[in-house]
């Protein structure tokens, strides 16, 4: 413990050596697809708050929250109308108190979800815009600027945007004519807000304080690199590299160097209010820049406290490349005095079960989707498969408030932990991926998530992750809201198949997700297939995800090698990644398909599948205490 003298009071303020944020396990709850608690298919936040004793049982430190506020739902939130409100599609302002109140008794921190580079068209201020003359201070708050070529009617650059189309559309004026266009990096119904206008500042002060004051504990930042654009705003060179590659490529609209300027600021806001109390509130950032260095840049110790490091997410499955981009973190990152923020999954990416399971390849990255049927025709059937052996016991999705982990132990015992992951279930029948490439997707899966929570700093976890959950594929045209597919008419890189509503008991769709003999159907359809995936179902069978990640938290919290720290690499057979952390914590994992021998004897800590003493299977991971000094 040190003390910091209050910034306005002179009175000192206790806080904690230990920096909560730095090595912390953050649950994403993509709030529409949590719990619907109303009946109306849809998630809101008094399912959050309902479910955040299964959170607390999990093992998580706290809940991002993705956008809940007023908006017309364009892009499921990111289109904010009003950033100080709930839409009463979630709830209310009461409600999100209640949330509070519980997250805090049960020590489970809460991050929301900040868009701060672009808000809906239905956001006051753009509405105001255009009724406004051109030049006026309301068309300043935005990008407004007059079309090229004969009566203006090209756009005013050749930028496109990431969701496919022009990055510009433009307006009729109040006289019925032709007017000037505005600039959307993302869809139309979201248009860039100009962070070179002192006025956005100004309120985004307002708003951060505003849920800081409702005692919030940070925030995630959509679109971090965003926000400024060069200031003459000229052609690209390539033009459609950020639709092409759905990523912040354009080197004109993204990461430009004024944008640091905003994250300091935030950073001595948030400073202000620990200042008071002694509590630390975080902000990470969704940073998609080139290289670690540039990411490492957002994180210096003034501008924001994490950011998203996407490099291990899109790391083809290979030893090599999960070292290379590994070091680079460890190297750039860490070298900042931050910790590396690691993530395997979120709401804009296919789920690593079905990533890491496409066949013939060794990529996970962020290329085409996984092969789809037509809508209405189906790939490949797996064969069916005898239902893993459950047990008559083993707990419900909520345990009681304030119910801590079941586990008598924090130190998993080598023999719990070899019998408890043995092969974990197979998929079920009726999943339209082929067998070998779902069983192989699952092994990696459960690989990789050992070795995220074996790396020194904080991960993140989203929904459904802990579950095992794949993608859904084969969702029929006729139910696809993603914006990606409405504006280009195609499903590479579409996001609804990792946003479909989570199962969380029985045998049929809605799964517990909606109840009430009048619910409505779950947003997006869930398919047969997910009973098998059902949170009661996991707590039940000691083989599942979720034990696995229960397991892996539970240690990471109780090891002192685990956590933040440094990681020394171990050398190891070709295919096969091994280091050590802290007093004798050794992690490896065999990227192959093949056996081969364990860089440490004996019984295995914890371990993604069955692994006998000295023995690595493939496509597992497995943690050992050892005295190991093998450099």
């Amino acid at each position: 413990m040190h003390n910091r003298r209050h910034a306005q009071t002179g009175q000192r303020v206790t806080l904690n050596t230990h920096r909560w944020w730095r090595d912390a396990v953050i649950y994403q709850v993509y709030v529409r697809s949590f719990l619907d608690s109303t009946g109306d298919g849809i998630g809101d936040l008094a399912g959050v708050r309902a479910g955040l004793p299964y959170l607390k049982k999990l093992g998580v430190d706290g809940v991002w929250l993705s956008p809940f506020y007023p908006s017309p739902q364009h892009d499921h939130g990111y289109d904010v109308a009003d950033y100080c409100d709930v839409d009463p599609l979630f709830g209310d302002l009461s409600e999100f108190d209640l949330l509070m109140t519980d997250a805090r008794r049960l020590g489970v921190k809460v991050l929301l979800d900040i868009v701060p580079n672009h808000c809906s068209n239905e956001h006051p201020w753009f509405q105001e815009a255009l009724v406004a003359a051109p030049g006026s201070e309301a068309r300043a708050r935005f990008h407004f600027a007059d079309g090229r070529g004969p009566g203006g009617s090209e756009p005013p650059n050749n930028w496109h945007s990431m969701f496919g189309g022009p990055a510009w559309s433009r307006i009729t004026e109040q006289d019925g004519t032709p007017g000037q266009w505005y600039l959307h990096m993302f869809t139309p119904e979201q248009p860039d807000l100009n962070w070179r206008n002192p006025e956005v500042g100004d309120h985004f002060d307002h708003v951060l304080r505003f849920w800081l004051d409702r005692g919030v504990d940070g925030f995630r930042i959509d679109v971090a690199a965003g926000l400024y654009k060069h200031s003459e705003l000229p052609d690209s060179p390539d033009p459609e590299a950020d639709a092409r590659t759905r990523d912040s490529v354009n080197p004109l609209a993204w990461n430009q160097p004024e944008v640091h300027d905003v994250w300091r600021h935030w950073r001595s806001v948030c400073e202000e209010y620990t200042a008071r109390d002694g509590h630390e509130r975080l902000l990470v950032g969704e940073v998609s820049v080139p290289t670690a260095r540039e990411h490492a840049q957002y994180v210096r110790s003034d501008e924001l406290h994490q950011a998203f490091f996407f490099d291990l997410l899109s790391a083809p499955w290979n030893a090599d490349a999960f070292h290379k981009v590994i070091s680079e973190a460890m190297q750039d990152i860490a070298g900042t005095g931050s910790t590396v923020t690691w993530v395997l999954n979120n709401h804009d990416q296919v789920r690593t079960v079905t990533r890491y399971g496409e066949l013939g390849t060794e990529g996970s990255g962020p290329g085409p989707a996984p092969e789809v049927a037509p809508a209405g025709r189906r790939l490949a059937r797996a064969p069916t498969l005898e239902p893993a052996s459950h047990g008559s016991g083993g707990g419900t999705p909520f345990a009681a408030p304030g119910e801590s982990p079941s586990t008598s132990s924090t130190r998993t015992s080598a023999r719990h932990a070899e019998s408890t992951h043995q092969t974990p279930p197979g998929p079920p029948s009726g999943r339209t991926t082929p067998l070998p490439a779902l069983a192989l997707g699952a092994a990696r899966a459960r690989a990789a998530a050992l070795l995220m929570l074996a790396l020194p700093g904080a991960a993140y976890i989203y929904q459904g992750e802990e579950l095992g959950l794949p993608e859904v594929v084969d969702l029929p045209d006729d139910v696809l809201t993603d914006p990606i597919f409405r504006r280009t008419g195609s499903r590479a890189r579409i996001r609804d198949g990792c946003r479909v509503p989570l199962p969380w008991s029985g045998h049929a769709s809605p799964f517990g997700f909606t109840s009430g003999v009048e619910s409505a159907k779950p947003w997006l359809p869930q398919p047969a297939y997910f009973a098998e995936y059902a949170t009661d179902r996991a707590l039940a069978d000691t083989r599942s995800f979720w034990h696995l990640y229960r397991d892996g938290l539970q240690l990471r919290a109780g090891l002192p090698q685990l956590g933040e720290g440094e990681l020394r690499w171990l050398k190891t057979s070709p295919g096969v990644l091994g280091f050590v952390r802290g007093d004798g914590l050794v992690c490896a994992v065999n990227f192959g398909t093949a056996p081969t021998p364990a860089p440490v004897s004996g019984t295995p800590l914890l371990s993604s599948g069955p692994c006998a003493p000295g023995v690595l299977p493939g496509s597992t991971a497995a943690w050992w205490i050892s005295d190991c000094t093998n450099p």
